[in-house]
């Protein structure tokens, strides 16, 4: 199994897709799921992640993936023999991990460069770093644009940007279901611009916004761009390179299977990074680091992007679940997603139209990512009710179950259970015994 080491082929878009995209209404759906099952070249994969209840449905693994294998073994490796036996003797290697899993996330999983991601941070805090960047590189220029259905953090930092620098944040209207319209992007770029910060992927819906286009709008006011992939960082192809993409941020605990809270990573174009200086100085960013000097001389790689010590054990998270990623390949994992997505729209039409819910994503597989989201007015409690009957969605606001397929493990028999689950609980009634008041945590 892939351990993080070595070298892995550039990700591509796939060629083919091994999979139909649309299900057509059959008699026995469980058996059109055995047969996709069966003719599924990432079925094995399955094997590579614990499975601790074969009896639980998982949907939320966009929201956090699960364990693999590998990663439990290669974390006990590195408290024991590393911390234990080697103790400080251990940088000789950690010294280089965020670069070393950044390189990873590059080749195998975004399909651009080594040297043009790291890891480094938290998502939230790399957006920060990498937004003040892009404004300081564009004096003069007084707008940042975003659309309100992009990530809450991410609306909060640009905000806060725009307050304390007395700029303008433009937020385009978007489509909370079929997600953003490039048009109306279009429409509110000028050249008083300086970013355009988006997600890849919503993170309601799971529309996907044509990244390449809204980046040559962007381009021709001279705004630079910045993209949050953490819906599509290892479940779609993401075009950076094709598009010329300035910088970007993502998270590895979703698709890419690297733990609750690990690192994030982000991204800047190899021509940028000498060129942009973040905000926040820190020493494992600056030059000869260990000569401890007195002014800030920051290096010339990606690196100047990190600030202090990188996260050991999250790092090795990472690299094993990236190296999985990078194995299966994301033109694989993508045209699976997209016909996990297909069936849950044809059991969703065949079973759930009737109960009362509505389809709150794209139904045209090339316009979403590896979720089906389902309205409903009675979401929470409804929500509340498939995890007592072993089906574990999410909720997000507006009265939605978000549902999440990770292709390297979930397969169509699940999905046909999970949704089968679904129509008895609101055939039974049962989640009218959940209360309406929601928790912290949805």
């Amino acid at each position: 199994m892939p351990t993080g080491e070595g070298t892995h082929e550039r990700a591509r878009l796939p060629t083919t897709v091994p999979f139909p995209t649309t299900v057509p209404f059959v008699k026995d759906l469980h058996a059109a799921a055995r047969a996709l099952d069966a003719e599924d070249p990432l079925a094995t994969y399955r094997e590579r992640f614990v499975i601790a209840d074969p009896d639980l449905v998982y949907f939320d693994g966009n929201s956090l993936g699960r364990l693999p294998v590998t990663t439990g073994q290669r974390l006990v490796e590195a408290v024991s023999r590393e911390w234990g036996g080697e103790l400080i003797r251990g940088w000789d290697r950690w010294i280089g991990l965020a670069r070393e899993a950044g390189d990873v996330l590059a080749t195998g999983v975004l399909g651009v460069d080594p040297g043009e991601v790291v890891l480094s941070d938290s998502t939230s805090v790399n957006l920060y770093k990498l937004a003040a960047a892009a404004l300081d590189a564009r004096p003069g220029r007084s707008v940042i644009v975003t659309d309100d259905d992009n990530f809450p953090t991410d609306r909060y930092v640009l905000a806060g940007l725009a307050e304390t620098r007395g700029l303008t944040l433009r937020v385009v209207e978007t489509d909370i279901n079929q997600g953003l319209d490039p048009a109306h992007l279009r429409a509110a770029l000028d050249p008083d611009v300086a970013l355009v910060c988006l997600s890849h992927l919503a993170y309601r819906s799971g529309a996907l916004v044509d990244l390449v286009a809204v980046t040559e709008a962007a381009h021709e006011v001279g705004a630079l761009t910045l993209w949050d992939l953490c819906h599509s960082a290892g479940s779609v192809p993401v075009p950076l390179r094709e598009a010329g993409a300035d910088l970007a941020v993502g998270c590895t605990y979703k698709y890419l299977n690297a733990g609750p809270g690990a690192p994030a990573f982000l991204y800047v174009r190899a021509d940028l990074q000498s060129r942009l200086r973040q905000p926040i100085w820190g020493w494992f960013g600056q030059r000869d680091q260990f000569a401890m000097g007195t002014d800030y001389d920051p290096v010339e790689s990606v690196e100047r992007f990190v600030v202090g010590t990188p996260p050991v054990l999250g790092g090795y998270a990472v690299l094993e679940g990236a190296s999985i990623t990078a194995a299966a390949g994301i033109g694989a994992i993508a045209a699976k997603g997209a016909a996990l997505t297909s069936y849950a729209i044809s059991l969703f039409d065949a079973w759930l139209a009737a109960e009362g819910f509505e389809l709150a994503t794209p139904r045209e597989p090339e316009r979403r990512g590896a979720h089906v989201t389902l309205y409903h007015p009675e979401a929470w409690r409804i929500c509340q009710a498939m995890k007592a009957a072993g089906v574990v969605p999410d909720f997000r606001t507006p009265d939605r179950l978000r549902m999440g397929f990770a292709p390297l493990y979930t397969r169509f028999v699940d999905v046909h259970e999970g949704f089968a689950r679904l129509r008895e609980v609101m055939r039974s009634g049962g989640w009218t015994r959940f209360p309406a008041e929601r928790g912290r945590v949805t």
